[in-house]
């Protein structure tokens, strides 16, 4: 029988907290409102999506700042993705700094302007869906580096001025739209979702070894030194080019590069000992929708493939994968609870890697109402069963009596 996975606190145990927080547990530290917020917009955000694409719903009735096909990738990647890792830098961050993260009042309004941006999004007025959705990712980055700084914790310096640099393709794209140029305002769609594909090449090539080694008896982990060493700046290039327009040899040059690292890395660290050990696996599966990912970019930019599909192979498969795997993990430890993952994790994991998958292979394989239909079915059967499973706990204090 496989160890049980350890439980996962981001960092070092918490001493933080100054005064007793009394306020209500669903505001006592970022992951709980952005898990739940996060959650429900992918399941309600991919219902309205397929709804316009199979006709379902006319798109007269669709988001009334935008064309769809932007409404949907706009909002996957700065609503839903946006969510998560606003709340998982939260939560990490206390624990980083040994300093409070927004909670309570200032937490609520922050969510409050996420959930105004994603209705706004698709209610319109356009200036004031513009107005609350620019501010958001700014006013994160900024409360989130100013604990940062109290705590002069300058190496994490980065990651704030990752939701920042974040929260600038988001104005470039809402600027590109209003001046008209589409094309523009889908390099900057592409590059956010490059971004946030380096965050889960960053913090996946941290966690995943270790989690892979506490869990998994008789696990081999290898770390691939020159892979190691090339594979942030060869991610980091790949994430470039996918903000120009360019097609031929030279960027399918560089996303073989970012694909044969990223395999590398992927192969080092034994896949096929974590199969029986859900909650670790899913991370393996998620990680490998990376190499995936940028191999199919490299196709494409030959004229040998569908570049939409290439780019779901990262959004879908990569950053789904380990948004539900990390949404499952976190909000288990820092609940209080155990990581004993039971049914509704491993129908989640599993309906996230088969939406993944049906997505990237039906295009060539299935009718159009037959792989749109099936894999945002499953994706909102998997988000729709963490609601049911997460949210009593989520809403709740923690289970053990601790803050958080």
């Amino acid at each position: 029988m496989p160890r049980q996975a350890p439980l996962l606190t981001i960092g070092q145990p918490d001493p933080a907290s100054r005064l007793p927080y009394t306020g209500r547990a669903v505001f006592a530290l970022g992951f709980r409102p952005f898990y739940l917020l996060a959650a429900a917009f992918a399941a309600l955000g991919m219902a309205l999506w397929a709804a316009l694409l199979l006709g379902v719903l006319p798109s007269a009735q669709g988001p009334a700042t935008m064309a769809p096909l932007f409404w949907h990738a706009h909002e996957m990647v700065f609503g839903f993705a946006a969510a998560v890792v606003v709340g998982f830098l939260f939560t990490a961050g206390k624990n980083w700094t040994g300093l409070q993260t927004p909670q309570g009042a200032q937490l609520a309004g922050l969510a409050a302007l996420w959930l105004a941006a994603r209705v706004l999004m698709w209610t319109g007025p356009v200036p004031l869906a513009v107005a609350a959705d620019v501010a958001f990712l700014p006013a994160c980055g900024v409360a989130f580096l100013r604990v940062l700084r109290r705590a002069k914790s300058a190496r994490n310096y980065g990651l704030a001025i990752a939701l920042l640099v974040l929260g600038a393709i988001n104005a470039a794209f809402h600027a590109a739209l209003a001046w008209d140029a589409p094309l523009a305002a889908l390099r900057c769609l592409d590059a956010a979702a490059g971004l946030v594909c380096l965050f889960v090449t960053v913090i996946g090539g941290r966690v995943i070894p270790m989690f892979t080694s506490n869990a998994v008896p008789g696990v081999h982990v290898r770390r691939v030194v020159w892979a190691e060493r090339a594979i942030v700046p060869a991610t980091a290039l790949a994430v470039a080019m996918l903000a120009t327009p360019l097609q031929g040899i030279v960027p399918a040059i560089v996303f073989a590069a970012a694909a044969v690292v990223q395999a590398v890395r992927w192969a080092g660290w034994d896949t096929r000992r974590t199969l029986r050990t859900p909650i670790v696996s899913i991370l393996h599966v998620a990680y490998a929708f990376l190499p995936i990912g940028f191999a199919m970019l490299a196709a494409a930019a030959l004229g040998w493939g569908d570049r939409s599909t290439a780019l779901h192979a990262l959004t879908a498969g990569a950053i789904g994968g380990a948004i539900i795997a990390m949404i499952t993990r976190t909000a288990l430890g820092h609940t209080g609870r155990m990581l004993r993952t039971g049914r509704a994790e491993h129908f989640a994991y599993a309906a996230v890697a088969l939406a993944a998958l049906v997505r990237v292979a039906g295009p060539a394989l299935l009718p159009r109402e037959v792989w749109i239909g099936g894999a945002s079915l499953l994706w909102v059967a998997a988000f729709a069963t963490y609601l049911w499973r997460y949210t009593p706990w989520l809403m709740a204090p923690r289970a053990d009596g601790r803050e958080g």
